[in-house]
């Protein structure tokens, strides 16, 4: 499927899930809303950011995945709209590591490649797919989640849609390992020693 293609499917998808969802955001009443100083035009209401990375082929090449978002703090006129997007480009092996949204559920769609899927309800069940160019997956709001690129030889691109124009993102390892917790209450969370908490502290925070 063609990357336009892709994107007609992502629309429509993100269209049903914000007239059937609650969202997070709360309801504005105007039409937007517009940052002190600035005259509202077709300009403010556009975002170019994605051009270069959707037309081009490159992938990082110092990271293993990077997220390109387009919230109301990189776009404004998202500002009381509740939806956003963020662009996700993966590296081949590259890992977006466990993460949760506390504001939205995520709409997934994969522009080219393949990706392995997981989310973990709140039952404690993990649910994997893979996904292929073309494909869906709705993470719902505030659980765990993360993609992982399997193949070691080809990069993999996705556009994930959010039903708010700042879903937040956090991040497990970084919430729980540079948050300052205590090393002794992560170690008895974890049932493991305070040497071995502090290892991954500093693996971290390197």
């Amino acid at each position: 499927m063609a990357i336009k293609e892709c994107l007609i499917v992502l629309v429509l998808s993100l269209a049903t899930l914000l007239f059937n969802a609650h969202a997070a955001d709360p309801d504005i009443t105007s039409d937007y809303l517009v940052p002190t100083g600035v005259n509202p035009d077709a300009k403010f209401l556009t975002f170019t950011g994605l051009r270069n990375i959707l037309w081009s082929s490159n992938t990082p090449s110092n990271v293993t995945f990077k997220v390109t978002k387009v919230t109301n703090d990189e776009f404004p006129a998202l500002n009381g709209q509740s939806v956003s997007y963020a662009l996700l480009q993966y590296a081949p092996g590259g890992l977006n590591a466990p993460h949760t949204h506390p504001r939205s559920a995520e709409l997934l769609i994969v522009l080219q490649g393949c990706l392995k899927v997981g989310v973990v309800d709140s039952t404690n069940k993990l649910f994997t797919q893979i996904l292929q160019t073309g494909d869906i997956f709705v993470f719902p709001k505030g659980l765990v989640h993360f993609q992982v690129n399997l193949d070691r030889k080809y990069p993999a691109l996705a556009l994930a849609s959010f039903g708010s124009a700042n879903a937040g993102t956090i991040q497990l390892a970084r919430a729980l390992f540079t948050s300052g917790i205590d090393n002794a209450v992560l170690a008895q969370s974890f049932k493991v020693d305070s040497n071995t908490i502090q290892k991954i502290v500093s693996a971290n925070t390197a």
